[in-house]
């Protein structure tokens, strides 16, 4: 029912990451998640996200990667795309569809730059390649919340900057609640992940990716800022551009079409 999920961990280093797999499929599909990670690893997730991206268990074997547990201070995007390559081939994963997810698309950037023979495609989803004044005045924020210890309205504000006014709507009843649970014993995770967001810049070098892209985003997104997918996609020589009208930051849960079309082009 679950698609044989099942939770792990791997060696990087002196250290471990946490990991999701599931599925039938022979090929190797690497899922990246975004900034939560910091405040939560996918420990404890294997069900949720199954049954979130089941529609890709029939052809691949799922991967879904934490960063690993203990990180260091100045943990760049980079650092953590070499960590992935190291938790892909400690699996004996030589090579795989790569999707990221705002952070895990900053990551995957530099994953299929440095690592280009470890990547068939990439998928990058509601992500950024090089700064801008959107991205820096919320992630400041939710880093002051964070050191702060107000794990509140650091959740708040990241949902009513995530989602569309309409998913808003039906979310809002639940902040009471959804935020006294999941608070981490200390927010050191997310602050020095929330940093290497900062920092990110790999939009020099996106034309060193050459597997065929994907690039999706919407179009209203107020974490990322509206232009960075496209900005993106005009860099990357075999990139498509997918950009939701009317959607932001959660379009790749809002977008009732994200999944389908991720696999369609995973498939062609």
């Amino acid at each position: 029912m679950f698609y044989g999920a099942e939770e792990g961990k791997v060696k990087v280093g002196r250290t471990d990451m946490d990991y999701i797999a599931f599925g039938r499929g022979q090929k190797s599909f690497i899922i990246i998640p975004g900034l939560g990670d910091g405040l939560k690893t996918v420990k404890g997730t294997k069900i949720l996200l199954a049954m979130m991206y089941k529609l890709f268990a029939k052809e691949y074997k799922v991967y879904v990667f934490s960063r690993k547990n203990h990180i260091e201070e100045e943990y760049s995007t980079r650092d953590m795309a070499e960590d992935q390559k190291i938790a892909m081939k400690n699996l004996g994963i030589k090579n795989a569809y790569i999707m990221g997810i705002s952070q895990g698309g900053m990551i995957s950037q530099y994953f299929a730059i440095d690592y280009p023979e470890m990547v068939d495609k990439l998928v990058i989803g509601v992500s950024v390649s090089k700064q801008n004044d959107i991205m820096q005045k919320a992630i400041k924020n939710w880093i002051t919340l964070a050191e702060n210890n107000d794990y509140r309205n650091l959740i708040i504000d990241t949902m009513e900057k995530t989602f569309t006014e309409d998913k808003l709507k039906k979310y809002r009843a639940f902040y009471p609640i959804v935020t006294k649970f999941g608070k981490p014993k200390n927010f050191n995770r997310f602050i020095v992940q929330a940093n290497a967001c900062l920092h990110h810049n790999a939009y020099d070098e996106l034309d060193k990716i050459k597997c065929s892209t994907l690039v999706i985003g919407g179009d209203r997104d107020k974490v990322v800022g509206e232009n960075a997918s496209k900005e993106m996609a005009e860099r990357i020589d075999k990139s498509r551009l997918i950009l939701y009208k009317g959607l932001g930051h959660g379009a790749y849960e809002e977008a009732k079409d994200f999944n389908q079309q991720v696999l369609k082009f995973l498939i062609s």
